[in-house]
């Protein structure tokens, strides 16, 4: 008897997902009700922040994990999905002759995400890997969001405000990948070899895929039919970082720190994020101080030419040897009365060339009484106005100290 295999049409395709959902909804039910009966639901408290991590073979995920650890503030350790599924309640499945599949999968991982050291965030390596543990990640949002919903007024909903999730994805392309297994197996190999001759060291795991081209290929197209389409398809639901791991280390971990920085935007709760937005942020300050410092720069020079020069040529020769007498302190004050500078044009200019290259500036401008003279007749003093400006200059003080001796 053969077997017809159904044609690939809309209405297949369509079957094919709405099967997976009905999977998955049945997976995280039964999952989410044994995580009930086993903490109760005023107990059902999940890390502020959840890093789903998956990453191509040989991208690095081992190597470049702590670094998102270290980046993220993050104190706890990963969860590895293929360690977690070492564990006993994972042995005791597969013992009993079971396999070990998406229900036991997500019940295990909703049961390690409750571990209290997990609290402040933590990196999930290795899942979701499959079109049914996306569906499960999206009902787990979606359950943890109505969870608030139900303790919101209560005195424990603190404790429930949904995790933060980040899709991370650490790319390869294919060459690369099967470059960096075959590397890794030859290393593995020479390891292995010199701990059996001399006794001494550890023997690493050595995997099959690392020694064959084309069982890693087979590795790669797996992972991109499989962990890399999961991933992606959440890309417009969830943070996403997609990270290209085919650098240095260290320009793969300058690509983790740019991903990774913290934006209010995708950090905050919405209701803080908007009572918050209408102060502006200090880097959009300092980009609009830049431009308009050179606007005005500009506009000495074109309109105010012989001041700007004049004001150029007070700065090198009064106040520069004042500035480098005080280069270890990092700090110069300077007064003067110059009447060039009782104009407020001259003290923008001022402030504004000695910014541009770099010094921090304060002018405090005050008025001083002088006395001229007394009118006999009403014992009046009249007093001759003059303006005094005292300039504090900071700037990078010189380190002559290296050590504490």
């Amino acid at each position: 008897m053969s077997l017809i295999q159904k044609p690939l049409t809309t209405e297949y395709i369509k079957e094919t997902v709405d099967l997976e959902i009905k999977d998955a909804q049945l997976i995280f039910q039964q999952a989410w009700q044994d995580l009930i009966a086993k903490f109760k639901r005023e107990n059902l408290r999940f890390p502020r922040e959840i890093i789903w991590l998956g990453g191509a073979p040989g991208a690095g995920k081992g190597t470049n994990t702590p670094y998102i650890i270290e980046t993220r503030g993050i104190s706890a350790d990963p969860i590895v999905i293929s360690s977690l599924l070492n564990n006993p309640e994972a042995e005791k499945i597969k013992n009993s002759g079971s396999m070990v599949g998406d229900k036991e999968v997500v019940t295990i991982l909703l049961s390690e995400l409750l571990n209290p050291i997990y609290e402040t965030g933590v990196v999930v390596d290795g899942f979701p890997r499959t079109k049914v543990q996306v569906e499960c990640l999206k009902l787990f949002f979606e359950t943890m969001l109505k969870l608030r919903e139900e303790f919101e007024t209560s005195s424990l909903s603190k404790y429930f405000i949904p995790s933060r999730f980040h899709l991370a994805l650490l790319f390869i392309d294919e060459k690369k990948s099967v470059e960096r297994q075959l590397g890794r197996g030859s290393k593995v190999k020479e390891h292995n070899k010199k701990v059996r001759e001399s006794g001494v060291g550890i023997p690493l795991e050595e995997r099959i895929t690392d020694y064959s081209e084309e069982k890693a290929r087979k590795r790669y197209r797996v992972f991109k039919e499989t962990t890399y389409e999961a991933l992606k398809s959440l890309r417009e639901i969830y943070h996403y970082h997609f990270i290209d791991a085919s650098g240095s280390l260290e320009m793969v971990q300058k690509n983790m720190s740019r991903e990774f920085q913290y934006q209010s935007s995708l950090e905050l709760a919405p209701s803080i994020y908007d009572r918050i937005r209408i102060i502006p942020l200090a880097s959009q300050i300092i980009q609009h101080a830049r431009q308009n410092l050179i606007k005005r720069l500009e506009i000495y020079q074109s309109d105010h030419n012989e001041l700007f020069d004049i004001v150029v040529r007070l700065i090198e020769n009064e106040f520069i040897p004042i500035i480098k007498r005080h280069a270890i302190s990092g700090l110069a004050v300077i007064n003067t009365k110059n009447t060039i500078f009782d104009t407020k044009v001259a003290l923008d200019i001022l402030m504004d060339i000695l910014i541009e290259r770099g010094y921090q500036v304060a002018i405090d401008s005050t008025t001083i009484h002088i006395p001229e003279k007394v009118n006999p007749k009403t014992n009046s003093i009249h007093c001759t106005e003059i303006l005094s400006h005292k300039i504090e200059v900071k700037f990078t003080a010189c380190q002559i100290r290296r050590g504490t001796n």
